[in-house]
């Protein structure tokens, strides 16, 4: 079977040379009319993962840096089908054994106004809580 490739002399296939892709400049500086972040369809959906996810669920600390890791992975690609192009995503998802302490999850980021924002959920049952926090930032 001939695949259409160079082939050298010891029957290897030879690399072909990566051609650059060059795409023009859109010199776009703000999204499209209509195409903003919309905070509360974002935190309906985060609300509903961690409600569905962590129903039932029981704190290990064993396996705590894996269920965030997955959490964070989760939301990530339910918000990507409503994420309006050009917009950058960031998840962070911090999971805790509830108990008769208390805490405080500060979060700093540098934003434009006018395009970014964020949004956060909290779930919360008998043996843990979650926070996850999702920024959407608009990349120009």
């Amino acid at each position: 079977q001939f695949t259409g490739g160079r082939v050298s002399f010891s029957g290897l296939y030879l690399q072909q040379p990566i051609q650059e892709v060059y795409v023009e400049n859109t010199y776009r500086m703000g999204p499209e009319p209509g195409c903003h972040f919309s905070a509360s369809r974002t935190q309906q959906i985060l609300q509903a993962t961690l409600d569905s996810y962590l129903e039932g669920v029981c704190y290990s600390p064993d396996s705590c840096s894996q269920l965030c890791q997955m959490l964070a992975d989760l939301v990530l690609s339910k918000l990507k089908d409503v994420n309006p192009p050009r917009y950058k995503l960031v998840c962070q998802v911090v999971v805790g054994q509830s108990g008769k302490q208390g805490i405080r999850m500060a979060s700093r980021s540098l934003m434009n106004p006018n395009t970014d924002n964020y949004t956060s959920a909290v779930f919360h049952n008998h043996s843990l809580f979650a926070v996850a926090l999702v920024h959407r930032l608009y990349f120009e």
